[in-house]
């Protein structure tokens, strides 16, 4: 297993009011720079979306990982988070807080291992999974 984030992050977060969040994180990093994007249901009532996407961009050093994510578009209570988190000896796990103004909260994600394949369903057509 590399060290390197780069890859597919399975996730989940805390949030108040709602519990708990899934996300699924695609991480690039280089030479410490990190950058990606992350992808999650919308959780507050009468939320227009179904789905959230976000873009984040931060750093690491060592096993310290930072990042700021920022929603697209805007709104919808929803705008910049900061998370701040450790990345385990196997690179495979990160866990940390993340934080609003006047709220924070817990996240951990897990290095996604499943590989993509291709499954036929009853009507032979054939569909990618997990």
């Amino acid at each position: 297993m590399t060290d390197n984030l780069t890859g597919v992050w399975d996730g989940t977060f805390v949030q108040p009011g709602a519990g708990m969040v899934t996300f699924t994180a695609t991480l690039i990093e280089a030479c410490g720079a990190l950058g990606g994007s992350v992808t999650e249901p919308c959780m507050m009532r009468d939320c227009p979306l179904s789905t959230h996407n976000s873009s984040i961009a931060g750093h690491r050093s060592g096993s310290r990982v930072s990042f700021v994510k920022r929603y697209e578009p805007p709104g919808y209570g929803y705008d910049t988070v900061v998370y701040e988190g450790t990345v385990n000896a196997d690179a495979t796990e990160i866990d940390g807080r993340w934080r609003l103004p006047g709220y924070s909260g817990t996240f951990l994600m897990v290095r996604a291992t499943r590989t993509a394949q291709a499954v036929t369903t009853e009507e032979g057509i054939k569909e990618p999974t997990r």
